[in-house]
Parts: structure tokens; C-alpha cells; sequence
């Protein structure tokens, strides 16, 4: 309980209550789809996995008005999903007669006003934003309300459609609250609103005037950065990376090569969570990567979130960034940046000294959801809001018209107006729907990713800034017995 309080004061993220999932207990969806081989062509993203229910409403028997008259309250995160969703409340309004309070802050802010709201259990926020690593904390608090209630039911519109969501995106908001099992099965605790794959962005400018090639292999992509290093002059280099002692250098560029390369953050061991951030796969990419951001990243590298790496890409400080899709896309954009139109995309570098191809390439996920407050005292109405923001029609919208390109639906990624609204990115569509086919989260489900993904990151600070560790081997030794120390509590089942 002392790592929960402490990790609530201070992470922008709410701690995980241990023990069983809060809200009633509910059956389990299938699980999620073996990834598949990312192929070498673009190929159509295939539809979800059935509903945790099946459809049993009908045309007859759904009706927009039924909670005409009920107000409920949203809290989202500043983003671009969000200022799709506040655009279109008036006319969801007018369609149900349900009355939003709305209201949005900086994700810096947001978290932490959530978990206040959340763990005060009062029901004052109906629906929220939220993320996949922060549901698994939330689910066991009991603060998510699984919504296979109302999936396939009479409350759901016929035309909202379960199955056309990218799989990989939807089964990542399912899980079983069993400390160390995968996501993809269990209770669906959110509905996505975008998501991002962690692709590399270049500047096909800045290379073509050094003469490099958009690099394909971790090797290439090394040597790439290391022949970058001021290429403009001093402070000018390769390859951006976030730095921050957070979760949030983990999770992108990081964890996508880290699984690439065939390492994993845990393995269940005799009823126990053991890190294996000490293995040899792991080890060789943590050199790999250490070299990477010593000699091709940015040289204040450690205070480096995504907002510092867009905006040395978009500047044309630095060459080439690996982070979300969307940090590069949107720094392409007409009249977004200094660089705006200079950018293309490619796909996960691989290591090829680790015997990988372009057929292990893997990328770690992101996924910005809704989720409905278990505590909330107004679900149904909760639920229309959810199901409207989430319909096929408006995510083609915000997706073609409010530049959401990371949609979560098979038919509007699979659309001729969404691939001509993304034309213009070169490589975007290709890179982002091959890659999306093998992406997955690949991180272990268990309420302490906080405190470990934030450990792990202050290693890769030490090795990458300081003399504290003799090799990489010592380091990555010392981080794993932190990392069981933090998850000893958890028993898996």
C-alpha cells in the first residue's frame, strides 16, 4: 500500500489497488489474435474479434432519445481527439437530448485532477480519457466500469459495429486484472479514440544533402545518426528519443525496438512476476541503444519528452525522430513547422545483428481511450456519449476532416477518403498500416508500470549520462532486482 500512495502523489498516473477487478465481475471476450508477420505490401487491416456479446439489438429497439433529459460530465485531456469530440457535442445533443459538461486541461494537469475525482469514488465524472497502462490501474481500483454491460445490447445502435476495430487496438483495452497475464482477454475497460504506432520520421531534405539513405536496420539507423551528429552546426543531430526519467521514454521507440530485438519485461515464474531486463537480448539492445543516444541523439537528450523531439524535427534540428506516428504527421502539416512538407515516414527499424527481418518488426502501442466511471450514476446515458464518439461515422470525420489519422476503425483505415486526406505524408499510410498489423502492447499488465517503467527510464539515464555502472550487464543486473522488489507483492495466478 505504501508503493500505491506513494506512486499517487507523485506519478501523473493513478495507482493500482491490488487484488481482484473492482467493478461486478463479467465474462470473458476472446482473446486477442496471434500478431501477424508485417507484410512487405500494404494489405487490408482485418476486422475485431467479435464482441464480448453478441449484437442482439435491432433496428426497432434502439432508440438515440431514450435518455433525452440527463446530463452527465466528461473530463478529457488537450488533444486532437478531444477537440474532435467537443466540435460535434452540440449535435450529439440534439440527436440524444443528453447534456454534456465538458471540460479538458493539459495532459500534465489531467491525470492528476482524474485520480483525484477517481479516488474519491462520488461518481463527479461520468466518462474520462484514458490510456491502456493507466486501465490496468484504474481496473483494479474498481474505478472502470467494463463495458460488456452494454456492448451488444439493446442500448447499443445497430449501426455502431464491435467488429470494425483494428484488433490490435481494441484487445488492447481488454484485460483479466491477473497481474502478468496479456491484454486480449478479460473485460473491455475502454473504447479507443486513436492510437499511435512508434515509427521512424525523417527528413528527406536533410539526409538527401548528406548523402544517406532512409535507413531500414537498426544498424543503418545507427550509422545514420552517428554521421549526422551537427550536421547543421552545434546542436544539430541525428535522432530524436525521449530521455525523461518516466514511463514515457519506454514506451515508444524503446520498447517497440526492445521487443523487436525478442526481449521481454517479465515472465511469470512460480506464481511470481520475475523482470527479465537482464537477459541477453535485452542487454544487447540496451548497448545498442546506449551507443544510439550517446553519439546520434540530441545532446540534452535526458530532457527530452515528445513534445521536445517534435519540435526539434519540426525545427530541422534534428534528422530524424522515432516516436508516435502522429509527432512526425503533424509537424508535416501545412504551415505547422519550419520543416512542414520536407518529412516521410518508413517503418520499425530491425536489428539484423540479432538474425531479425522486416518480419519481426514490432511496435509498441499507444492508445488515447474513453472509459466510463464505475461510480457513475448516470451509465446509461454515459454510454450513448461513448458509443456516438466512437461510431464509424464520426471517426471517419474526425479521421478525414480533424486530421485524427490514427483511426481505430478497419473501415476508415481501408477508406479512399482517408487514404487520399493522408496522401500527402509520404510513406504515412504505407508505414502505419503495415506496421499496425504487428503491433500490440508488449509491456506485462500489472498495476506497478508506473514504478517500474520509471526506474527502468532513470537507468537508461544513468548509462547514458553518467559513470555509474561499469557495463550495461551490471546495470540492467541491479534494475532487475528493483523491479522485483517493486511487483513481490503481486501473486499471479
Amino acid at each position: 500500500m505504501r508503493k500505491v500512495l506513494a506512486l499517487t502523489m507523485a506519478a501523473a498516473m493513478v495507482a493500482g489497488m491490488l487484488g481482484g477487478c473492482g467493478s461486478a465481475a463479467a465474462p470473458a471476450a476472446d482473446a486477442a489474435p496471434a500478431a501477424t508477420e508485417a507484410a512487405d505490401t500494404t494489405e487490408a487491416i482485418p476486422a475485431a474479434d467479435t464482441a464480448p456479446a453478441a449484437d442482439t439489438a435491432d433496428a426497432g429497439g434502439f432508440d438515440w432519445k431514450k435518455f433525452d433529459g440527463e446530463e452527465i460530465t466528461v473530463l478529457f485531456s488537450e488533444h486532437t481527439y478531444a477537440d474532435a469530440v467537443e466540435e460535434k457535442l452540440g449535435e450529439f445533443t440534439e440527436k440524444t437530448g443528453i447534456k454534456v459538461n465538458y471540460s479538458s486541461m493539459p495532459e500534465g494537469n489531467y491525470f492528476e485532477k482524474l485520480n483525484v475525482e477517481l479516488s474519491s469514488h462520488s461518481g463527479s465524472i461520468d466518462v474520462f480519457m484514458t490510456g491502456a497502462y493507466q486501465s490496468w490501474e484504474y481496473a483494479t481500483a474498481g474505478n472502470l466500469e467494463p463495458l460488456e454491460n452494454y456492448i451488444g445490447t439493446d442500448l447499443t445502435s445497430p449501426d455502431w459495429n464491435y467488429d470494425d476495430f483494428i484488433p490490435g487496438v481494441i484487445n488492447a483495452l481488454k484485460w483479466d486484472c491477473v497481474p502478468g497475464h496479456q491484454v486480449g482477454s478479460g473485460s473491455q475497460w475502454a473504447l479507443p479514440m486513436g492510437w499511435e504506432v512508434n515509427i521512424l520520421t525523417y527528413n528527406k531534405k536533410i539526409l538527401g544533402a548528406n548523402g544517406i539513405e532512409p535507413p531500414k536496420t537498426a544498424e543503418e539507423l545507427l550509422e545514420a545518426s552517428k554521421a549526422l551528429k551537427e550536421f547543421d552546426g552545434s546542436g544539430s543531430y541525428g535522432l530524436a528519443v525521449r530521455g525523461l526519467p518516466d514511463w514515457g521514454t519506454i514506451h515508444p521507440a524503446y520498447m517497440s525496438l526492445y521487443s523487436t530485438w525478442g526481449a521481454k519485461d517479465f515472465e511469470i515464474e512460480d506464481g511470481k512476476l520475475v523482470s527479465k531486463v537482464n537477459s541477453p537480448e535485452a542487454v544487447a539492445m540496451t548497448e545498442y541503444w546506449v551507443d544510439l543516444v550517446k553519439n546520434g541523439g540530441a545532446p540534452q537528450w535526458a530532457t527530452y519528452g515528445w513534445e521536445m523531439c517534435g519540435a526539434d524535427l519540426g525545427a530541422g534540428k534534428a534528422a530524424m525522430m522515432w516516436d508516435a506516428d502522429r509527432g512526425g504527421y503533424t509537424q508535416n502539416t501545412p504551415g505547422s513547422s519550419n520543416e512542414a512538407g520536407n518529412m516521410a515516414f518508413g517503418m520499425v527499424p530491425y536489428p539484423e545483428s540479432a538474425g531479425k527481418t522486416a518480419a519481426d518488426m514490432k511496435s509498441n502501442l499507444w492508445v488515447w481511450s474513453m472509459a466510463m466511471n464505475a461510480d457513475s450514476a448516470k451509465k446509461d446515458a454515459a454510454w450513448y456519449f461513448m458509443q456516438y464518439f466512437t461510431s464509424p461515422e464520426f471517426m471517419l470525420w474526425s479521421g478525414v476532416e480533424k486530421a485524427c489519422t490514427d483511426t481505430p476503425r478497419t473501415s476508415v483505415l481501408n477508406s479512399q477518403e482517408y487514404k487520399d486526406s493522408v496522401a500527402d505524408a509520404e510513406g504515412y499510410y504505407e508505414a502505419f498500416s503495415t506496421v499496425s498489423q504487428n503491433a500490440s502492447i508488449f509491456f506485462t499488465a500489472q498495476p506497478y508500470f508506473t514504478e517500474t517503467t520509471t526506474e527502468w527510464a532513470k537507468t537508461l539515464q544513468d548509462l547514458v549520462t553518467t559513470n555509474k555502472y561499469s557495463s550495461v550487464q551490471e546495470a540492467m543486473d541491479e534494475l532487475k532486482i528493483t523491479m522485483d522488489e517493486l511487483v513481490s507483492d503481486l501473486e499471479v495466478e
